[in-house]
């Protein structure tokens, strides 16, 4: 039997169950919720009489409608000009104070993107399966979780049920071989992949990334990569764990300890692809050639 890529592994421990069409329901481990996508959702979850599944699991906090400026942001929802944006904001702590959810509010000094902070503050793990209604939700692939965005209907999905419907993806294995010169950005690696598999060559896999040049790379470099592996027409690109991933979540406000850090070390550095996994496509690039 051939062996598995990280895709697959992290797919199969989340799996509940599996139609003969390929429709799936896999578990989610992690849920971020902005403003914009989920008013709606807890709406549905209201006018349905519902509560969340498991509202631990879940992390809110204002990010696309919030002031950049200083002056702006001390004044609070008071500083936010745009009416509609301001409502954004007010209704999302208004829903999460109502259903419970953790809100990184918009004066909390830990506010920020919300792939950012997920990262930071040690809410996204490795081998988590995390969603978000934000194309962009495949950043946190860079610390060897699967992410990507849903839509509103599904983030009301996730809220009540604590799953998700999908159809499993092909795997795409894309190695940066060798090392970069001095200069090239992780933003210069992944815009010369999508120069050559194309804007659409990512569409229907989730890709993973490796290669010495991959590898060599910092936490917040991979996460460029993997963000941007939307713009390559994929929904999810991953990135397997190694020392990098486990020193930047070791002593994260959220992260194991203890114990429990010593045995999610132990689980998470299984998160490998196999040497004889099968990918459906790979492609390979120079280093030295970006």
């Amino acid at each position: 039997m051939a062996g598995k890529t990280l895709y697959d592994k992290i797919w199969e421990s989340h799996l509940v169950k599996e139609r003969d069409d390929g429709t799936a329901l896999v578990y989610i481990d992690r849920h971020l919720i902005h403003e914009v996508t989920s008013p709606q959702a807890f709406e549905g979850l209201r006018l349905a009489g519902r509560s969340p599944w498991r509202a631990g699991a879940n992390l809110a906090t204002p990010d696309h409608n919030v002031p950049t400026t200083i002056d702006e942001r001390s004044q609070g929802l008071a500083g936010i000009q745009d009416q509609v944006s301001k409502l954004q904001v007010k209704t999302l702590g208004e829903n999460c104070r109502e259903f419970n959810i953790l809100e990184i509010e918009m004066n909390d000094k830990r506010q920020g993107i919300v792939h950012v902070i997920g990262p930071e503050q040690g809410v996204t793990l490795p081998g988590m399966i995390i969603v978000c209604g934000d194309s962009h939700t495949s950043t946190h692939g860079a610390l060897g979780a699967l992410a990507h965005g849903i839509g509103t209907s599904e983030v009301e999905h996730v809220l009540a049920t604590q799953c998700l419907i999908q159809r499993k993806m092909k795997n795409m294995l894309v190695r940066v071989n060798g090392q970069l010169k001095r200069g090239v950005t992780a933003k210069d690696v992944v815009l010369a992949i999508i120069g050559k598999i194309g804007t659409a060559g990512g569409t229907g896999y989730t890709i993973e990334y490796g290669g010495d040049a991959v590898l060599s790379l910092s936490i917040e470099a991979r996460m460029t990569i993997c963000n941007m592996s939307i713009e390559a027409g994929a929904r999810a690109g991953l990135i397997a764990v190694d020392d990098t991933t486990i020193d930047y979540i070791k002593g994260r406000p959220f992260a194991p300890t203890g114990e429990m850090w010593k045995q999610a070390v132990s689980a998470w550095r299984q998160l490998v692809s196999d040497e004889d996994a099968v990918f459906d496509r790979i492609v390979d690039l120079e280093g030295a050639d970006i």
